[in-house]
């Protein structure tokens, strides 16, 4: 159970961070080899490319469950407290069908893909496989969302240090 709970709570920042230090080090590793000893690595821009579009994907789980993306704040000045929770629900609700329908499509496409990467000769279903697990992440953490602004809907909304962002 502890295990879940620390999964729940940072596995898409461990894999994030992963990424990232991957695809920093393999083309730090490229430019080097480039510059210096005069020779490419074949394999490097294709792995970096992979990593990157995992790290858009997860990242855009990551932001549904830090609250981070972009919205438009237009109407939460006009409405009230409850009509910003309610806002906040249907757009959380409109954004996992989103999710949904974009996983259930990447699913359909991942079942098509049958050929390898040129360079690594990785079989691009891990490739393509990006937007089916990043957008399930978002779906789960959407739920969990909804889930928890349905059952606070009638709750004064505590300040965490999280929830506070500076306005610019």
């Amino acid at each position: 159970m502890v295990v879940l709970r620390w999964l729940d709570k940072h596995i898409e920042e461990v894999i994030l961070v992963i990424l990232s230090i991957l695809t920093v080090v393999i083309v730090f590793f490229q430019i080097a080899s480039r510059n210096l000893l005069n020779f490419s690595l074949i394999w490097a821009e294709e792995l970096a490319r992979y990593a990157f579009i995992w790290m858009i994907y997860i990242g855009v789980a990551y932001g549904v469950k830090r609250k981070r993306h972009i919205s438009v704040e237009v109407l939460n000045m006009i409405l009230g407290k409850k009509g910003n929770k309610v806002l906040d629900i249907v757009a959380n609700i409109l954004f996992l069908v989103f999710a949904v329908i974009v996983t259930y499509l990447s699913f359909l496409v991942l079942g098509k893909v049958n050929r390898v990467s040129s360079a690594l000769s990785l079989p691009m279903e891990f490739v393509y496989a990006a937007p089916l697990v990043g957008m399930l992440l978002a779906s789960i953490r959407l739920i969990q969302q909804i889930v928890s602004q349905v059952r606070n809907f009638n709750k004064e909304e505590e300040v965490t240090e999280e929830k506070v962002v500076p306005k610019v």
